[in-house]
């Protein structure tokens, strides 16, 4: 098989590239270029896709003996990664750019260019696992539960999957970074990245506000309907966040205060107490089947909702093409924006995007 592997230049997608080869594939590197104005790191973040990190997969490529190319998907990841997180928090929505960014330039944009160019799949580092399943290919959780990626790939179709290679997924990290050290790759004592890649200093609030602006409003106690600060963009606020609330009185009860909704259009933000941020139902949009889709009738499942949370047994149906989520046990803290991947057992079903959820206790 010819196999496009996506280097990031870390210690996992070197790793993945050299399996490639060894189970006797044709494997070409490509890093993917998504920043238009790349800067090497100095080692200063634990983001992605700088300059530096384009080095070190180039170098690692070397090693290996494979041809290596960077492709520019800049422009399309500034239009339906960047720009799509930007308009989500303008809406009041939490996204998760990762997701986005598998479904829309990993696993469309490349493994489109990449098979109308004979290749056959493409690899990545991903922790996850594919299977043979009784209908096609199946994705599953990765063997290291702490590493698993399942979740931010829950957005890629059947087709896709035919076209992928997770080479990762039956082993655990620890011994990911070993083989590298035995492999003699520079990468093997890189750290892993950890913060969104555009957004490497971690600061997503005042990335928000470079780029939207100023929006004055004022944050309100729904409890008490008192105004207890002011604040310069709904969009810098996401539902159970506690910290940058900068609340000038205490609350009444003594309990402490979190993000229950947001309001864009009246610039307002609610705060309360812990338990308003319960859930126990989900609406989703947008839903994306790795396999068969479920139908109308409730099927027993698991539905996770973050990408290192604990999946949570539930009921899911379809309706009207809205995937309805009943939770057995209610978690806390979920905003609209986000997603809920559904499993049975270790097999993604599929996902979708949160667009409202059902309060245990009403706002």
């Amino acid at each position: 098989m010819r196999v496009l592997v996506a280097m990031s230049g870390g210690v996992d997608s070197s790793v993945a590239a050299a399996r490639v080869i060894d189970a006797g594939h044709e494997a070409v590197g490509v890093h993917l270029a998504l920043s238009r104005t790349p800067a090497a790191s100095g080692g200063r973040t634990k983001g992605c896709c700088t300059l530096d990190d384009a080095r070190d997969a180039r170098r690692v490529a070397d090693m290996l003996g494979i041809p290596f190319y960077v492709w520019d998907m800049s422009e399309r990841f500034a239009e339906e990664v960047i720009g799509d997180f930007l308009n989500e928090y303008r809406q009041g929505r939490t996204p998760n750019p990762c997701l986005r960014c598998n479904e829309r330039i990993k696993f469309a944009a490349v493994l489109d260019r990449a098979l109308a160019m004979d290749f056959d799949a493409v690899a990545t580092g991903h922790y996850a696992r594919i299977l043979e399943g009784p209908r096609g290919p199946e994705l599953h959780r990765a063997v290291d539960a702490t590493k698993d990626q399942s979740y931010v790939l829950g957005v890629l179709t059947g087709r896709q999957l035919a076209h992928a290679m997770f080479p990762l997924g039956d082993r655990r990290k620890e011994s990911v970074r070993a083989e590298a050290e035995d492999r003699g790759l520079l990468v093997a004592r890189k750290p892993d990245s950890h913060d969104i890649c555009f957004i490497p200093d971690g600061d997503t609030a005042a990335f928000l506000h470079r780029r939207l602006g100023v929006e004055p409003g004022q944050i309100v106690d729904v409890e008490t309907g008192s105004v207890v600060a002011e604040h310069e963009g709904t969009y810098a606020f996401t539902i159970g966040q506690r910290r940058g609330l900068n609340v000038r009185t205490p609350s009444a009860d003594g309990q402490p205060r979190y993000v229950v909704d947001t309001d864009p259009e009246s610039r307002t933000v609610l705060i309360g107490p812990p338990t308003l941020l319960d859930v126990d139902g989900i609406e989703g949009v947008r839903p994306i089947w790795a396999g068969e889709p479920i139908g109308p009738d409730s099927v027993q499942v698991h539905a996770q909702v973050r990408a290192h949370g604990e999946p949570i047994a539930a009921s899911a149906r379809l309706a009207d093409d809205r995937l309805l989520v009943d939770l057995t046990n209610p978690v806390r803290g979920l905003a609209p924006g986000q997603a809920v991947v559904l499993y049975d057992g270790t097999r993604v079903i599929g996902s979708a995007t949160v667009d409202r959820t059902r309060r245990v206790s009403r706002v």
